[in-house]
C-alpha cells in the first residue's frame, strides 16, 4: 500500500479534533475539583473493598455525566484518617450534569452503603470542597 503525501493543513485540524475528544470545549474549561472527608477507621478495608480497580461500582456514570481522572486518595493525620479526592469536569452544564448524577438511582445505592463509611468535616453533610490554589499543566 502506497502512502500518500497530505498536506499538513489538512491533518492538523483532524489531529487538534482528535487530541480533544473528550475535554471540554474551547468556550469551557476543565474545572478542577478537590475535596476532602473522614473515614472511619475501621470502615478502611470496606471501602478500599467497595473502591477497588476490579468493582465497577458506578464509574460508567462518572464518564456518564463528565467527570474524569477521579482519584482518591486516603491519609492518616494525627489519629484521624482522611480521603482527599481529585476530578475533572469536561462538560458544559455543571449543575444540570450533578443533578443528573444524583438521581441516577444506582448512584442513589451506591451513596447509601458509601457514605455511611465516611465522616463529613464539621458542619457539612458530605465530601467538603476544596479551594484550588495551584495549578501546573
Amino acid at each position: 500500500m502506497k502512502i500518500k503525501y497530505i498536506p499538513c493543513f489538512l491533518v492538523l485540524p483532524l489531529l487538534l479534533a482528535t487530541l480533544s475528544s473528550g475535554c471540554a470545549s474551547a468556550n469551557q474549561p476543565v474545572r478542577r475539583v478537590g475535596m476532602v472527608i473522614g473515614i472511619r477507621p475501621d470502615k478502611i478495608p470496606e471501602y478500599e473493598q467497595l473502591h477497588a480497580d476490579s468493582n465497577p461500582g458506578v464509574r460508567d456514570l462518572l464518564t456518564k455525566y463528565h467527570m474524569h481522572n477521579f482519584s482518591i486518595f486516603m491519609q492518616q493525620i494525627d489519629d484521624k484518617w482522611y480521603e482527599f479526592g481529585y476530578w475533572e469536569y469536561t462538560g458544559d452544564d455543571f449543575d444540570g450534569d450533578m443533578a443528573k448524577l444524583d438521581a441516577e438511582p444506582r448512584n442513589i445505592e451506591w451513596l447509601k452503603v458509601c457514605d455511611p463509611l465516611q465522616i463529613p468535616l464539621s458542619g457539612a453533610k458530605g465530601w467538603t470542597k476544596m479551594k484550588r490554589v495551584y495549578f501546573n499543566p
